[in-house]
């Protein structure tokens, strides 16, 4: 998006929330990320930055889990809310609002506030997900209760009506503008999730028989088809852990740099991302804030740095 002057602008808001998953520090994720250099590195792009800070979320320490099948779902819809809310106010002061987690839950906000402000305007918005679960799990279907694995099957209509009916309206996004890409650990119950929603999923397997540039066109075509434009999710855990080792639910196996570097590269080429978020970046699981960093370059690549 762009100011008359041609300025681009981006809005970036951290939401530490550690209440999705069982495994702590990914709180800290946006801090790493900003410490790795972020808001400068995208100013250096050309970028007009605001940085606004980060949504208030509870620590677990001083909450009680009330359902088991959802945990702490009362303190995550008030986070989520908030940062819909603050989407909203980012698309339509005309930035583009990059979201940092966090652990996945925060989806649960970032999409509605994208699918809400552009709903106001009679348009739908498409999602690309980049992860290696599928974060399709119901309250019904779930092995752990922890709602990061829930994101996407929320904002497709399925699950806690509390989550899902937040902004009045679901589903948030229609599963024939959605992809998923790199999924290579899908939950057993989880997977007839997938199934009969009609989401799109191009497995690591996908990826290793018709190379990243096939799979990302496909993707983004599916994420186009009559949509405003969509919003990109990297979970970090789409990379292999070798590559990216501060992530809390590490799978072996996953893209390699310059597959991760080409599909945000072709997202910038693009020209239609609406909203772009990272999450699950863990500092106490991390070696030197590498993984951080690893974000920071691909965001800088989403957002169109070039190597010549």
């Amino acid at each position: 998006m762009e100011h008359r002057d041609g300025t681009r602008t981006v809005h970036i808001i951290g939401i530490p929330m550690d209440l999705g998953a069982d495994r702590r520090g990914v709180d800290m994720g946006p801090s790493a990320m900003r410490t790795a250099g972020l808001n400068i590195r995208l100013a250096e792009l050309g970028y007009e930055v605001l940085d606004v800070g980060d949504v208030v979320v509870p620590n677990p320490e001083v909450l009680r889990i009330t359902d088991k099948n959802k945990k702490y779902l009362p303190e995550i819809l008030a986070a989520t809310n908030e940062l819909a809310d603050r989407v909203e106010a980012i698309l339509a002061g005309g930035a583009i609002p990059l979201a940092l987690g966090g652990d996945q839950a925060i989806s649960i906000g970032d999409i509605a506030g994208v699918a809400s402000h552009h709903r106001r305007r009679g348009e739908r918005v498409g999602v690309i997900w980049f992860d290696a679960h599928g974060d399709m799990n119901t309250p019904e279907t779930t092995p752990s209760g922890n709602i990061h694995g829930m994101p996407y099957a929320v904002s497709l209509g399925l699950g806690a009506p509390e989550l899902v009916q937040s902004r009045g309206f679901a589903p948030k996004v229609e599963p024939d503008a959605c992809v998923l890409i790199g999924a290579r650990s899908i939950d057993p119950l989880e997977r007839e999730n997938i199934r009969q929603s009609g989401l799109r999923v191009f497995t690591i397997r996908e990826i290793d028989e018709r190379g990243m540039r096939d799979v990302m066109a496909e993707a983004l075509e599916i994420a186009g088809r009559n949509t405003a434009g969509f919003i990109a999710s990297l979970d970090m855990d789409f990379f292999d852990p070798a590559l990216a080792p501060g992530v809390g639910t590490p799978v072996p196996g996953g893209a390699t740099y310059r597959e991760g570097h080409l599909a945000m590269e072709m997202i910038a080429d693009s020209g239609r991302l609406l909203a772009f978020e990272v999450v699950e970046v863990n500092p106490v699981l991390d070696t030197r804030n590498s993984t951080a960093e690893l974000a920071v370059e691909l965001i800088l690549s989403a957002f169109g740095k070039r190597i010549m």
